[in-house]
């Protein structure tokens, strides 16, 4: 294993995995027990029947991102709630808004192949049943669900292949799970990562299928052997789960939280490097998303990360106005400050601006220099931005400020943009200038005359309970102003070619000094 992506990911897996297994099993254990005694309750009520199989139904219909993401915001203000009223909260971070969405995921298999099962035994069979003096409770116990059960085992299996594939989904919201993997790999464009992750789920998949099937085998042919082994090894993914637990006392330490693309992921890995470096226990969320993770410092749910003025200004704090750099920057730090007991610590020296961009050559040719250039030829152009720029306010802002109206618009993974521009497959571009690809792709960034973007000076961020932490301000002070923009584009071109974060953040801090 010379490939240091291949034993970086081996170095992973027993965390990835074990959280994997937890999340997933949990899960799919809660959803059997839900779902087995709602679907039996609704077989003679209609009614209540057809409820149930329709919100079950309804579930399914709603994008597996989507349904964990919303989770979220629930369960913050439930916890707000929790902590006015009785004293306490809990974090809304992770396992619990994972748990309850994959939850609701395993149920629609299970509802509907238990009344299909039971609805399914002969007539004959039901009559035989009552003419030997059984009430409807030993009937539905001692003839119809083992009758069912074979179809009833099939809904199960189908559950856990469902929800081990959408825990993978679950990293946006700082649930560890093998989706770290893939969202990591797709964002540094590090197949080998991305491979690992799809991988180790579908093989869990089957693995978990399997000893279901044991279960089931065991079950209805009241062959012993089978179905200890099925819940044999079932209980040992349980423990290979919750070993890590017990394998050592839990340490206090620090959690270092990073957005979904790969410069958050550098700068993540770097700051537990420096951590680690002063002797300060430190692990990383990575992946979360941009709803959640200002959220989540907020809360106290991670202790430090790297944010950007221009995204506070313009989508926590809702300002449309653009004024000079040091201005937004100060009174991002003035309201982190005032609302949320968040400290600023400073700059990390560099920019990471939203800006369009198009092939160098092509935008030559139709003598483009600025977005005022692009408005008059947008109409019968193509733009391309990452999942969330045509939601933000920047975006609304660009296209008050210039008039801007294209001949139709794309969205994909942002690290996919650049290659996309390179080769004339789409003509713009929602761009990051700290972003090494720029260059690489030949592509030239359009300047903004009318100013309708905010400066967006990379600034770490430090939660209401660590502001006063001599040890980790220590820390982290030594890397404000340390990074110009020309080592991030460096630090970023090197996590396009496939390198780990924690590797560049390596050569990073090599180039830093201390």
């Amino acid at each position: 294993m010379s490939d240091p992506r291949i034993r970086e990911a081996m170095a992973l897996l027993p965390d990835y995995l074990s959280q994997h297994v937890l999340i997933a099993m949990t899960a799919l254990a809660l959803g059997v027990l839900v779902s087995l005694p709602l679907a039996v309750l609704s077989l003679r009520r209609p009614v209540l029947r057809s409820a149930l199989l329709g919100a079950t139904s309804t579930v399914q219909t709603i994008p597996g991102l989507a349904l964990l993401a919303l989770f979220y915001p629930l369960l913050l203000a439930l916890a707000g709630l929790s902590e006015r009223l009785l004293g306490f909260g809990f974090s809304a971070l992770g396992f619990l808004p994972a748990l309850l969405a994959l939850t609701l995921y395993s149920m629609l298999p299970v509802v509907r192949n238990t009344i299909t099962g039971i609805e399914g035994v002969a007539p004959a069979i039901l009559e035989a049943a009552r003419g030997v003096g059984m009430s409807r409770r030993q009937s539905l116990l001692m003839v119809e669900l083992p009758l069912a059960l074979p179809v009833i085992m099939a809904g199960i299996r189908t559950a856990s292949a469902w929800v081990i594939g959408t825990a993978t989904l679950s990293t946006p919201i700082g649930q560890t799970s093998l989706g770290n993997y893939i969202f990591t790999g797709l964002q540094t464009q590090n197949w080998v990562f991305v491979l690992f992750g799809c991988v180790c789920a579908a093989a869990l998949a089957l693995v978990v299928d399997r000893l279901l099937t044991l279960v089931e085998q065991g079950l209805a042919e009241r062959r012993r052997s089978r179905l200890v082994g099925g819940a044999v090894g079932l209980a040992t993914l349980v423990a290979i789960a919750l070993a890590p637990s017990f394998a050592a006392p839990a340490r206090p330490g620090y959690v270092v939280g990073a957005k979904t693309f790969s410069e958050q992921y550098i700068l993540a890995a770097l700051i537990e490097r420096r951590l680690a470096a002063r002797g300060l226990p430190a692990s990383r969320r990575d992946g979360l998303g941009s709803a959640v993770v200002f959220k989540a410092l907020a809360e106290g749910d991670i202790d430090v990360y790297v944010d950007y003025s221009g995204t506070l200004w313009a989508n926590q704090m809702g300002q449309r106005s653009v004024k000079p750099r040091a201005e937004v920057l100060a009174e991002v730090a003035q309201w982190v400050a005032d609302r949320h007991g968040v400290r600023l610590i400073g700059g990390l020296g560099f920019e990471n601006a939203y800006g369009l961009a198009m092939k160098a050559e092509r935008a030559e040719a139709l003598g483009i220099r600025t977005i005022a250039d692009l408005a008059r030829h947008a109409p019968t152009l193509t733009i391309a931005g990452d999942y969330e720029f045509f939601g933000r306010p920047e975006w609304a802002a660009l296209e008050q400020a210039y008039g801007l109206a294209f001949r139709s618009r794309r969205q994909m993974q942002a690290e996919f943009m650049y290659t996309a521009a390179a080769a004339g497959e789409v003509d713009v571009i929602s761009a990051f200038t700290s972003d090494g690809r720029i260059a690489r792709h030949k592509l030239r960034v359009l300047a903004d005359p009318r100013q309708a973007l905010p400066p967006y000076d990379a600034i770490l961020l430090v939660s209401p309970k660590r502001t006063g932490d001599a040890a980790l301000l220590a820390a982290l002070r030594p890397l404000v102003g340390a990074i110009d923009v020309e080592r991030m584009r460096r630090a970023n071109l090197k996590a396009s070619t496939g390198e780990t974060p924690a590797t560049v953040a390596r050569w990073l801090d090599g180039q830093l000094g201390r």
